[in-house]
């Protein structure tokens, strides 16, 4: 669907594929779009999420009531734009109440034309969503007919099956410095990847190359990498099998690879294992995983609608870590290869940063290859 910024309306209808429907106040750029319905539980962060890649082709549900109270600015993008289709809260802050505010919220959706709504009963949205999963949506405050809307959104691009990396990744390769002395040279594959992981690996010493997700592994060994990073990304990993098969050679060259998020993913896939749709996903920064090996317990930022199936890997792949709430994969290394993924998202943004570590983790694994 196009998205519009025409005359000024009151309403904007929220309806599902079910048919379920929430009508509420438009805010922020008027116009109907279609994506999956999702919601995240982070209390705040609301921008970083906007300009998370991997929202890519979703509409988003904010849990907390109140959003847009700090406003939003150049600093806090995850990337060059905001990604998501659409935007759903129970309350929208028309003023920005920060020093470091540029620009309202909803001036920042205008500008992006990015629809918006809020006064709907988003606690009923998300257990709806609980109970049945993610599903297509439509938002709109142009066209106030429950039936097309409903039918908009059942006639609208499923998120299974889908490639979307390739809308989001890098047109052409470039360079981020290291901070300070540089320690390793690090090839990021671009499937999403957000701007706080780069500065992860830079103020470690690392000099990042960051590819199209199209780059063929032959390209990437040809630029002697210390290591390669599978970044984040939207869309279900399913589709991306060219992908995956450059990822295994990437591997099976005994590179350090490391994989967050759709990385991890598609790493589980390069591997000889399966992928999965969740029922409604994994998004916000709460929750738990466990380490399996020493029992610690980590409390991680997630953004993920698709997992990798345990039962799925061969031996040689072992599982690290797991989800407490529904106990899927949340990370694996190979045991004989030095590669290993988590999940989750370790550069949070928003979210706690319980599990930074992971970059120093393969920071020291380059050093141990290298060595």
């Amino acid at each position: 669907m196009t998205k519009t910024d025409s005359t000024k309306t009151e309403y904007a209808l929220l309806a599902l594929e079910d048919g379920r429907v929430f009508r509420g106040r438009s805010w922020g750029a008027l116009g109907e779009v279609c994506g999956e319905m999702v919601f995240n539980t982070s209390m705040s962060g609301y921008q970083e999420v906007l300009t998370d890649p991997s929202y890519a082709g979703q509409i988003v549900c904010m849990t907390y009531p109140l959003i847009g109270n700090y406003g939003v600015n150049a600093a806090d993008a995850e990337s060059a734009r905001p990604w998501v289709e659409g935007f759903v809260v129970r309350e929208a802050s028309r003023t920005a109440s920060s020093w470091r505010a540029e620009e309202t919220l909803d001036a920042y959706l205008k500008r992006w034309s990015i629809p918006a709504v809020d006064h709907i009963d988003t606690r009923a949205l998300v257990r709806h969503i609980r109970d049945r999963g993610a599903m297509r949506a439509c938002l709109s405050s142009v066209d106030g007919d429950e039936k097309s809307l409903v039918e908009k959104a059942r006639a609208s691009l499923s998120m299974e099956n889908r490639e979307l990396a390739s809308v989001v990744t890098t047109k052409a390769p470039y360079e981020v410095a290291a901070e300070g002395v540089e320690r390793f040279h690090v090839v990021c594959y671009d499937f999403g990847v957000k701007t706080n992981s780069l500065r992860e690996f830079a103020r470690r010493g690392c000099r990042l190359t960051v590819v199209p997700s199209s780059t063929p592994a032959a390209d990437v060994l040809a630029m002697k990498p210390d290591g390669v990073f599978l970044s984040n990304g939207p869309g279900d990993p399913a589709s991306m099998s060219a992908v995956v098969e450059e990822i295994r050679r990437l591997a099976e060259s005994g590179t350090p690879t490391f994989g967050i998020c759709f990385g991890h993913q598609l790493l589980g896939r390069a591997f000889g294992g399966t992928t999965y749709k969740l029922r409604f996903g994994h998004r916000g920064g709460n929750q738990p995983v466990r380490e399996q090996s020493s029992g610690s317990i980590e409390i991680t930022s997630h953004n993920h609608g698709f997992a990798v199936s345990a039962e799925s890997l061969p031996a040689e792949v072992e599982v690290t870590h797991v989800n407490l709430n529904d106990n899927c994969v949340e990370g694996m290394r190979h045991k004989r290869l030095p590669v290993f993924s988590v999940q989750y998202h370790p550069e949070a943004a928003p979210g706690p940063h319980d599990a930074e570590h992971h970059f120093r983790r393969f920071v020291e694994l380059m050093e141990s290859e290298r060595a």
